[in-house]
Formats: structure tokens, C-alpha cells, sequence
């Protein structure tokens, strides 16, 4: 039987990892919702609008949104499917495009409820990367009373044969 906590970290990889996917179509495609995506190209023209440095870089918005929508697609493919460290890695890469959301956000000065969403995936990401890299338990050592009677014989014996030096 798998453990609580890989339950829960398989569980909070493929959920996040499935919304990434729909969230990153999204920027990329109006297949999925025209009017999502509509907004994306609009929230996206703000962004690069208030951060004239990204013109200056060459990355107009729809490059912009390209990039993050291919980011959040390719890193939820890898947290919904891969095992092992790669999801963590596409973790981290999540999570560093949720700060840079909720940066753009507060740059044009949305509301609370317009990036509330990143929020929450933010503080979700960084709760499944802090489970997933935890240590494994150690299990107890157990210790018999004649290993203990043992240890403290080996512990008295060592007493005795240092010296004091005054």
C-alpha cells in the first residue's frame, strides 16, 4: 500500500499538472475557449505594455504568451506523466511562471480576483514540492535491552580509561 504522502503527491502532480496543460492551450490556441483566449492576447498586450524592457529585449506579447503557454504545457505533460526528479523540475519551472504572473499582474494593478487563480496554484506548487522533497522516514532503531546493557558497558568502560588532566 503507497504511503500519504506519495498519495498526495501523485495526486497534487497530475491535478496541477492537467491544469497547466488547459492553461497553457489555452494561451496558445483558441480551440479550447475563443473568448479565453481572446482575453489571454489582451492580458498579455497589458503586460508588455507596462514593461517597456520587453520591447527593448525583442519579446512582443505574442511571443510572451507563447513562451509561458508552451512553459505551463510542456512542464504539466511532465508533472501529469513522468516519474521521478523531472517533476520536480517542472515544478520549480511553474512555479517560477506563477511569480512572474503574479509580477505581471501587480504591474498593471489587476484586481485580487483576476489573479487570484495564480495564487492559489503558486502556493499549491510550492506545497508539493515541499512534500515531495522530504526526506524518507527513517524507521525507528529498536534497541533490546541487552544492546542497551551493552552500550552502556562500552560508554563506562571509555570513562574510566581517559584521563583527567588538571
Amino acid at each position: 500500500m503507497a504511503s500519504p504522502r506519495t498519495v498526495t503527491v501523485l495526486a497534487l502532480s497530475v491535478a496541477l499538472g492537467l491544469f497547466f496543460v488547459f492553461m497553457g492551450t489555452i494561451k496558445l490556441t483558441p480551440r479550447l475557449s475563443k473568448d479565453a483566449y481572446n482575453e489571454m492576447k489582451r492580458a498579455y498586450k497589458g503586460y508588455t505594455k507596462a514593461l517597456p524592457i520587453l520591447k527593448k529585449m525583442g519579446i512582443s506579447s505574442i511571443l510572451l504568451r507563447k513562451i509561458i503557454g508552451t512553459l505551463e504545457v510542456a512542464s504539466g505533460i511532465v508533472m501529469t506523466l513522468v516519474p521521478g526528479k523531472p517533476k520536480d523540475v517542472a515544478n520549480f519551472i511553474l512555479l517560477l511562471v506563477m511569480l512572474a504572473v503574479l509580477f505581471f499582474h501587480q504591474l498593471v494593478g489587476d484586481p485580487l480576483k483576476r489573479y487570484a487563480h495564480a495564487l492559489v496554484f503558486g502556493i499549491l506548487l510550492t506545497c508539493r514540492l515541499l512534500i515531495a522533497r522530504q526526506p524518507d522516514e527513517q524507521p525507528e532503531r529498536e534497541v533490546t535491552f541487552q544492546g542497551a546493557t551493552e552500550e552502556l558497558q562500552q560508554s563506562d568502560s571509555q570513562e574510566k580509561n581517559k584521563m583527567k588532566v588538571s
